[in-house]
């Protein structure tokens, strides 16, 4: 009886042996972003071997100065800026029409416990980059490199490019650029996991089947310097009237509200009566509210609800965007305080405008507005420049893009 558990034993040894190298060898989540984003991943991954490539050491060296000139000019003054204005932030900060950007997010809200982004991009997938084709690494990257051009020149991505890259083969959809912004941001990826809603806001897994109007989107578990375990969201959703009512988003948000939201470069959609349920929804859960002029109008807040502080210029929509111009936000910034940094369609610092709208305590079951205008009456054409990308960043990578 005791040779038959001996072997019993050392058979066991080994199988847990032989699981321990397979796990071992696994690429996990976190090198997977690392290695996407050009940074070295883990002494024992798979990807080590690839790093050797020509590609990837010149896809590193790109986004190694990239975001170093990203975060001089941008995100560590925005970070500063936020100590100083943002006094008491909630856990759950709101993100729509974000697209994949989490840099944004994290810059403005770096203490939030629960990031929840919504967009119309897919979900996409990141594959086993060891499985690739031969040759085929260095295409990938690129592709991630192209699909991130316009967010490391101008603060925001271009809607029309997204669509090209995003569908792309292999590496596509918003996954890998929340890999490498998660990465770039300092934080280590734990868990990855596709999930959907049903139309009553209920989570499910991936692969199951919640019904119709189901939202797929993917929830991360991460964390940054301090150890802390945090959640982001990202969801593919419809945020317009017909979609916001069909789906289980807003009502999936609702329970993790009040939150913080912010709204940058959001194609001046919140002023057309197509997306009133998410503006409504975004005034009534919101207890802070960063914008540029793209956000919100002025004429949907409740001035007895809300308090403003403008930042920086307000000088008008871009040519893309004619006709919303809004006097009250002129009015309104003629008191605007200086910001040493520039974000939104206006990047250029001397250019951008910025409002944080704090909402008045105790006033949150009042009326969302006084007026529900969906854009001001008299409309003053603006004669802004084109876009151009900064001078720190080259436009001989050929990875910028412009509106056409």
């Amino acid at each position: 009886m005791v040779r038959p558990l001996r072997i019993a034993a050392v058979a066991f040894a080994l199988l847990a042996a032989a699981v321990s190298c397979t796990h071992a060898a696994e690429v996990t989540f976190d090198d997977t972003a690392r290695f996407l984003a050009g940074m070295q991943p883990s002494a024992e991954s798979p990807l080590v071997p690839l790093t050797k490539d020509p590609g990837w050491q010149r896809h590193a060296k790109f986004f190694d100065g990239a975001f170093a000139q990203l975060e001089q000019r941008q995100l560590s003054k925005i970070r500063s800026w936020a100590d100083v204005n943002l006094a008491a932030p909630r856990p759950t900060m709101f993100y729509m029409f974000s697209g994949p950007d989490f840099l944004y997010a994290n810059a403005f809200y770096s203490k939030a416990g629960t990031y929840v982004l919504g967009a119309l991009e897919p979900v996409g997938a990141v594959p086993d980059l060891t499985r690739l084709p031969r040759g085929s690494v260095g295409a990938a990257l690129y592709n991630v490199e192209r699909s991130l051009g316009s967010i490391l020149s101008f603060s925001f991505f271009i809607t029309k490019q997204m669509k090209v890259d995003l569908h792309a083969d292999q590496v596509n959809g918003t996954l890998p650029i929340l890999y490498v912004f998660l990465a770039r941001s300092g934080k280590t990826i734990r868990n990855v996991e596709m999930i959907a809603l049903d139309n009553k806001g209920g989570m499910h897994a991936g692969g199951d089947n919640p019904g119709p109007n189901a939202t797929r989107g993917v929830r991360i578990s991460f964390a940054g310097s301090d150890g802390e375990t945090r959640t982001l969201y990202y969801f593919s959703t419809d945020l317009s009237n017909s979609g916001a009512r069909a789906t289980g988003f807003l009502k999936f948000c609702q329970t993790l509200g009040p939150g913080n939201s912010l709204l940058k470069s959001a194609s001046y959609l919140l002023h057309s009566d197509n997306f009133t349920v998410v503006r409504d929804w975004l005034l009534a859960n919101s207890a802070t509210i960063i914008q540029d002029d793209s956000g919100i109008p002025l004429a949907n807040y409740n001035a007895r609800q809300w308090r403003f502080f403008p930042f920086g210029r307000y000088l008008g929509p871009i040519d893309e965007f004619p006709g919303r111009y809004q006097e009250r936000y002129a009015e309104l910034f003629t008191r605007a305080q200086p910001i040493d940094f520039g974000v939104g369609y206006r990047w250029r610092m001397h250019e951008t405008n910025l409002l944080l709208a704090v909402k008045v305590p105790g006033t949150e079951s009042a009326p969302a507005a006084e007026s529900t205008s969906a854009a001001e009456p008299a409309p003053r054409p603006s004669r802004p420049k084109r876009l151009r990308p900064p001078e720190s960043i080259p436009p001989s990578q050929g990875l910028f893009f412009w509106f056409r």
